[in-house]
């Protein structure tokens, strides 16, 4: 990762910072999933300012691509017009030298047996009771980790939309490692640089 684009969030009294973190959000992964090859980018993110106590993402978000073409053709500032007044977004930057790495992950916590149930049914052809007695004795995991909430745009029924948590896991590692990011910006093998 060669090149990187800041983009800093200006919360004020009439727009709060996690209402504010969910439009910005939700218009980069519209912009990722626009430029995506197929269901992966080759964009990825880090939050300069999160830490896991107590739980936040910070104010920034940056975006790392390979070449700055990349950059260039998410356009993230056209996305994020609309939001012009509540962010600040940088130009195209070179990485600075740097020694250390951050994998950003998405972590997903089971909270719902039911919901889980009623996939496995469809998916495996089994009754809603079939696919709950499955499920039995499975215990709900809760996450103290960072998150954005965001609005479900991979429903295919409009009324089916709904919002969930994006939990976002950053850790810091002490190797790069190549691969591909989700339309989230996120992996769960690739790094970013830390600086």
């Amino acid at each position: 990762m060669q090149h990187y684009q800041e983009i800093t969030l200006l919360p004020n009294n009439e727009i709060g910072h996690y209402f504010l973190w969910s439009k910005v959000y939700q218009q980069l992964h519209l912009a990722l999933a626009t430029l995506a090859n197929g269901e992966f980018s080759n964009v990825g993110v880090s939050f300069p300012e999160y830490s896991n106590s107590p739980p936040r993402l910070g104010r920034k978000v940056r975006l790392f691509a390979e070449e700055s073409t990349m950059l260039n053709a998410l356009n993230i500032t056209e996305w994020l017009s609309r939001l012009s007044d509540y962010c600040h977004i940088s130009s195209i930057k070179p990485v600075p030298e740097i020694t250390e790495f951050v994998q950003v992950s998405r972590k997903q916590c089971v909270t719902n047996p039911e919901r889980l149930a009623r996939r496995r049914a469809k998916r495996k052809g089994e009754s809603f009771e079939q696919a709950l007695a499955h499920y039995e004795g499975l215990k709900v995991q809760g996450s103290r980790l960072p998150f954005v909430e965001i609005q479900s745009e991979s429903s295919h029924n409009v009324g089916d939309k709904h919002r969930f948590r994006l939990l976002v896991d950053q850790q810091r590692v002490k190797a790069p490692q190549t691969g591909l990011f989700s339309c989230y910006g996120l992996s769960k093998t690739a790094t970013v640089p830390w600086f």
